[in-house]
């Protein structure tokens, strides 16, 4: 019998106010997958992970993680059940050390996820272990980016959501957070993905959603949307 989803969103609306952004957005997340949520700007790829994340009011539908209803659990509740969130605006602690931002994400091992520690994440992220003492405020947009991704994973989520990791970075970090993502599926983490980057999701996804104006569109494989042409015209075509 095929195990369940680790997340399995049903049917999720939600906006902000009495603005609807999401209509009955469904997807799941298999342990040690690493799924693409697709789309132009405005699709809603944020808003399903804030969500997902508790950060955004739903008006309906589901999301469970790991069996568990998150209906009604505020934000660090859904932290604390192993269910990472890196935002695209990075949000590291300027004033502090890489050393120092790493400190704040730490979390007691958790069964079932992979147990991260700093040398295991300057292994992950090179850069970040030849600057252990420079202070977020004097990194690159590329380096902040690392940075937060590997705050998040000191937390030991069994999943983290990576808000477009690639997003307005030099080519050289995007090849690097490739990598980087690829091991961390190695270590058995799951990974929902935001991205536009098409050629990026190919490198390290093995499914993916594509959002238009907050409804999902297709739901399929990379080879298989690789193959289709017409959706990758519609929705994810500049």
């Amino acid at each position: 019998m095929t195990a369940a989803p680790l997340l399995h969103v049903d049917r999720l609306c939600a906006g902000y106010g009495r603005a609807q952004i999401l209509y009955d957005v469904s997807l799941e997340v298999r342990a040690g997958e690493v799924v693409a949520l697709m789309g132009r700007n405005g699709a809603g790829k944020s808003t399903t992970m804030k969500a997902i994340a508790g950060l955004v009011g739903r008006t309906s539908g589901t999301v469970r993680f790991d069996g568990r209803d998150l209906a009604g659990l505020p934000p660090y509740k859904v932290a604390r059940l192993g269910l990472g969130w890196v935002p695209e605006d990075r949000r590291i602690f300027t004033d502090l050390t890489v050393l120092e931002n790493l400190e704040v994400g730490r979390q007691p091992p958790r069964p079932g996820a992979p147990t991260w520690t700093v040398d295991a994440l300057f292994g992950l992220f090179p850069n970040l272990a030849a600057m252990p003492h420079r202070p977020g405020g004097r990194m690159s947009g590329g380096e902040q980016q690392m940075l937060t991704v590997a705050r998040t994973l000191m937390g030991n989520p069994r999943l983290v959501m990576l808000d477009e990791p690639s997003e307005g970075v030099a080519p050289v970090i995007v090849e690097q957070m490739a990598r980087s993502i690829n091991e961390m599926k190695r270590q058995g983490l799951s990974v929902l993905l935001s991205e536009q980057n098409l050629h990026f999701a190919e490198q390290v996804c093995d499914r993916a959603y594509v959002l238009e104006k907050g409804q999902v569109r297709f739901a399929g494989t990379m080879a298989e949307l690789d193959a289709d042409a017409a959706t990758r015209r519609a929705y994810l075509s500049v």
